[in-house]
């Protein structure tokens, strides 16, 4: 009997130390981003990249499954279903249609949205302040009134052009400003719309002799086709005034003034990363870049010079980026 027990014994400690192995052994839970915007181009790509190094300072191990819609809607729709069935950490979507698309579609998944310009009429979140369902994220409500009033030191212009996508909620939203800040400083305003990058150009080409500068939002159809709307403004001697200093170092606009996307990223990287340690998103209210070392001022002595305008000193003074004889320098 006591060496029939003396088995028993042996037999059930053989099964206990595997099993204690096995529960030491499973791994920590495998950390997935998933990253959806809508179109690639200096500004988004900026973001992108900001989220990816803030998580990488944090020391945070996860693997990226980054996504680009290329404009499309419909591909929105497709990328956010992937992320649903793939079940990622957290999803975050770069630009409103991306984001809109994450929040109709996701169940369980915590959302960032990052550059969106008004969340609550995007119907991302019902306040600022936060939301009964996981989603959170950074705005980039842009300084229209200061940008135009920017323009008017330049060059003195009486009538504004504006290009924007009909069926962008973001663009909609600052076309609005757009008009209403045209009217308080007594400019008459001139738009345009499109549904595309593609019809971009067609729009400018239409537009650029009834105006007597263009003035580029944070449309991110639009400032993916920013070269068209450079090379056709140049033909007509038109500023441009922006308001993506990303893009403006690549393309010939007189002046932008606008957010780092960047360090947009990285402050949407902060937030997914309080996300990963425990926080709740609905808890997290919008975020905007509110320091003044968030924006930049991009002015293109190039461009002034080929369309005979003076900028004055002092703004030339109080810009960190400029851009002479084909050569950034940033302060």
């Amino acid at each position: 009997m006591e060496r029939v027990m003396n088995v028993v014994i042996g037999l059930l400690l053989c099964a206990i130390v595997p099993a204690s192995s096995v529960i030491a052994a499973v791994p920590p839970k495998k950390v997935v981003i998933g990253i959806s915007k809508i179109v690639a181009h200096p500004a988004l790509d900026a973001v992108e990249k900001g989220i990816q190094d803030q998580l990488a300072a944090a020391k945070i191990s996860a693997t990226f499954d980054l996504q680009n819609a290329n404009g499309d809607i419909g591909t929105a729709a497709s990328i956010a279903s992937k992320f649903q069935s793939e079940k990622v950490t957290v999803a975050v979507g770069i630009a409103t249609p991306t984001s809109q698309s994450l929040v109709n579609t996701l169940k369980g998944i915590p959302i960032v949205f990052s550059a969106v310009t008004d969340p609550v009429k995007a119907g991302l979140v019902p306040t600022l302040k936060g939301s009964k369902k996981p989603v959170t994220g950074v705005s980039d409500m842009t300084p229209v009134k200061q940008q135009i009033e920017l323009l008017l030191k330049i060059k003195k212009i009486k009538r504004l052009g504006h290009i924007y996508t009909s069926s962008e909620e973001n663009a909609v939203v600052l076309a609005g400003v757009i008009k209403q800040v045209c009217k308080d400083l007594g400019l008459e305003y001139v738009e345009t719309t499109v549904s595309k990058s593609a019809e971009v150009k067609q729009a400018v080409q239409a537009l650029i002799k009834r105006v007597d500068a263009l003035y580029i939002s944070t449309d991110n159809t639009v400032v993916s086709a920013l070269s068209s709307i450079a090379e056709v403004a140049a033909k007509n001697a038109v500023p441009i005034m922006s308001a993506d200093p990303s893009s403006a170092e690549k393309y010939p606009v007189l002046a932008a003034w606008g957010f780092d996307y960047y360090k947009m990223g990285r402050a949407t990287g902060e937030m997914i990363v309080e996300i990963l340690n425990g926080k709740k998103a609905e808890q997290m209210p919008t975020r905007f870049m509110t320091r003044t070392s968030d924006v930049d001022l991009l002015i293109n002595l190039d461009v002034a010079k080929k369309l005979g305008v003076t900028i004055p000193k002092d703004i030339v003074k109080s810009a960190n980026k400029i851009i002479e004889n084909g050569k950034l320098s940033s302060k």
